[in-house]
């Protein structure tokens, strides 16, 4: 195995999910700066981040979502840094919306022709290919999945640098949502909560990887 593999499989050997942190250990702004990149760049259906990204630091934020927030009070009590990351709703996912038309005139820089024929395409792709609009829900997990793709990039660019983490849907969406409502945080007609993870550096080394073999998970045809 060359350099640059196992560099990879190291950091994946490394990454898990940190139970423990240690609250004295804070993470280099040019680090977590680094972690949110990998964020920022990662792949989106047709281009278009359906997400936000919110960096709990505020402590009297972090102790009102402790209780509601089980499987993340470790990562609360302890993590350097606290993030949640937001999928987008329906309003602005459908392939009719603002926010949409937003995406590919200021950030894609498309023409207006061009434009058409994305929106064209992803409007087949909903109703059509993918059968996102039978229901609100339907086209906000489809959001919610790709925030995912965004979290294991941040996680395994934190394992690249020597940074523990842990992903984290154990808590209450409805009371989390409704504390960062009342804080003035969340939109809750655009945004609702898809995942958190905490990021720091861990107290304990963790228990040996345990995982399926390649010939149990992988089907060559």
């Amino acid at each position: 195995m060359n350099n640059k593999n196992q560099q990879i499989i190291d950091a994946f050997q490394f990454r898990h999910a940190c139970k423990k942190f240690d609250s004295t250990k804070v993470i280099p702004t040019e680090d977590f700066n680094t972690i949110l990149e990998a964020g920022r760049l990662s792949p989106s259906s047709f281009g278009f981040e359906p997400w936000r990204f919110l960096i709990i630091q505020d402590s009297k934020l972090r102790k009102k979502l402790f209780p509601v927030s089980w499987g993340a009070q470790n990562s609360l009590d302890g993590a350097s840094h606290f993030v949640i990351i937001l999928a987008r709703k329906k309003i602005d996912t459908l392939y009719s919306s603002e926010y949409i038309t937003n995406i590919m005139s200021e950030v894609q820089k498309l023409p207006n022709e061009v434009a058409a024929g994305k929106r064209a395409a992803f409007e087949k792709f909903q109703k059509n290919d993918f059968n996102l609009l039978e229901n609100d829900r339907a086209l906000y997990d489809w959001a919610s999945k790709q925030t995912y793709i965004a979290l294991a990039n941040m996680l395994t660019t934190a394992a690249f640098l020597g940074i523990d983490s842990c992903p984290i849907e154990g808590f209450n969406i409805n009371e989390v949502e409704k504390i960062l409502q009342e804080d003035g945080i969340l939109d809750a007609e655009h945004f609702g909560v898809s995942v958190m993870a905490g990021f720091g550096y861990r107290v304990q080394e963790p228990y040996q990887k345990t995982r399926q073999t390649l010939d149990n998970i992988v089907q060559w045809i």
